[in-house]
């Protein structure tokens, strides 16, 4: 294994400690592992784990808990080191729905069994007198995340990273294909009129968080709510699916281990799921800005343009799309909601992280490509 390149934890950030001692006492009575060597090994180690703490995202807080191998009277050896992945709601006030472990847990157990890429469940707390909050505890994937830029040390071919962009689309596909009803998720969203919810609901979302500094969105929300496709699809959606929510192989980077992430994930259209991950997709001949926002290396050669992965999404699907662009505007119009409920946050004061302070001309960018894909679309 090539262990300089995959994904590690950090300090755990200030206010944002563990009790890990209480941790460690919760897990020695209520772990729960398919294979019961781990259980054993957990409940028979004497050390506290060493805790760190994933700077990525911006909702749920994810720790590692390294357990060392204390145990010398234990025979499975293979858990006298081990390490699993605690993930809990922020502190504070929380919205309504928002940040619910239980569901985030059973969504993925119920998944596990159909979708291999899941990671497994090991255990859900919902005592909040243990750390003030649900958490649920996971299997930890030990792999490469593709962030910003692939780790420093890897090395690949056009031909590896083109590999590598079909295998992680196709892990979506994958998601997309599975059978939510044999899987008994038919609870996991509304479904039918799911279009229509996130047009309407991120049209309400951005009007709300409007500043004075950005677009109205006027223009775009009535053509989104004008061009609604007649036809809809339902399947299990991701709704954060990215490079850097995914999970390789450290030995072979170009296959998927896990995917990450499913805070989000509901009952909704797959070309939606595909027109937000696009969002995100910053390719090789963007310009400037689009390229000072990249957080996932989709611009290397060797990737596929935005126009190809639909084509290739859609074939693979088996799916005829006229004209993308009411999916591909959405996707765009969601991430610059997303982007200014987080600057209304720092405009009003309730945050001062610097990295929130030019998210203003982000929107401006976002709403101008919406409004460039509308005009070359030539709808109404």
């Amino acid at each position: 294994m090539q262990q300089h390149v995959v994904d590690k934890a950090d300090s755990v950030r200030e206010g944002e400690e563990l009790d890990v001692s209480a941790v460690h006492s919760w897990l020695k009575d209520n772990i729960s592992a398919t294979d019961p060597s781990l259980s054993v090994a957990i409940r028979s180690s004497n050390t506290l784990p060493k805790v760190t703490q994933y700077s990525g995202g911006a909702s749920n807080w994810t720790y590692c808990l390294d357990y060392q191998g204390d145990n010398q009277e234990s025979s499975q050896d293979n858990y006298q080191q081990f390490s699993l992945i605690l993930r809990r709601a922020p502190a504070g006030t929380k919205a309504k729905g928002a940040h619910d472990m239980g569901r985030e847990y059973r969504l993925q157990h119920a998944l596990k069994p159909v979708y291999r890429y899941v990671p497994e469940m090991l255990g859900l707390c919902e005592d909040e007198s243990i750390l003030g909050t649900e958490f649920y505890v996971m299997e930890k994937f030990t792999g490469v995340i593709p962030r910003k830029n692939l780790p420093r040390g890897l090395e690949t071919t056009d031909q590896q990273t083109k590999q590598l962009c079909t295998n992680v689309l196709d892990s979506l596909i994958e998601l997309h294909k599975v059978d939510y009803k044999k899987a008994g998720l038919e609870h996991l969203g509304k479904g039918a009129g799911y279009i229509e919810r996130q047009i309407s609901g991120w049209s309400e979302r951005y009007s709300k968080a409007k500043t004075w500094n950005v677009p109205s969105g006027k223009k775009i929300m009535r053509w989104l709510e004008n061009n609604m496709p007649d036809q809809e699809r339902i399947c299990i959606t991701h709704n954060d699916f990215r490079f850097d929510n995914v999970v390789l192989k450290p030995d072979n980077y170009t296959q998927i281990m896990g995917v990450l992430d499913w805070e989000l994930a509901t009952l909704g259209d797959p070309l939606m799921d595909l027109g937000n991950t696009l969002a995100y997709w910053v390719q090789a001949d963007d310009d400037f800005l689009a390229q000072s926002t990249r957080r996932q290396p989709t611009h290397l050669p060797g990737m596929l343009s935005r126009k190809q992965v639909v084509a290739y999404y859609c074939k693979e699907m088996e799916i005829d799309v006229d004209d993308f662009t009411f999916y591909e505007v959405y996707g765009l119009f969601r991430l610059a909601g997303i982007a200014q409920q987080i600057y209304y946050r720092y405009h009003h004061k309730q945050t001062n992280n610097p990295a929130f302070k030019n998210f203003w001309i982000f929107i401006h960018y976002l709403m101008r490509r919406c409004n460039k894909a509308i005009k070359a679309s030539g709808k109404r």
